[in-house]
């Protein structure tokens, strides 16, 4: 095994949880700072517990949000049928001019 391209090998490298929980293992990192770990970590406390670190959980709640606005304007294709067959009905209306008979 050649020496110079391994990278250094710390044997008691510190994890950092968000929650305040260190923990030392072996890394190639001196100090690994983690979100999660077994003592806040959802599937171990069995509390639910929602992380969001790049506003997914918000974004993903404006998205929908914008659907159901956007969901009372738009039309299917039948409704949209129907309008432009009540425009059209509406725009002869308007043409047709009134007929007097002269006597």
């Amino acid at each position: 095994m050649k020496a110079a391209i391994h990278p250094k090998y710390y044997p008691e490298a510190k994890l950092v949880c968000a929650c305040g929980n260190v923990i030392t293992a072996g890394s190639t990192i001196p100090e690994i700072h983690v979100e999660l770990c077994s003592k806040c970590h959802p599937f171990y406390t069995g509390k639910q517990k929602l992380i969001d670190t790049a506003r997914r959980v918000e974004k993903f709640a404006e998205r929908k949000q914008a659907k159901t606005d956007k969901a009372g304007v738009s039309l299917g294709k039948k409704a949209k049928a129907e309008k432009r067959a009540a425009q059209k009905v509406a725009k002869k209306a308007q043409k047709k001019p009134t007929q007097l008979n002269e006597v």
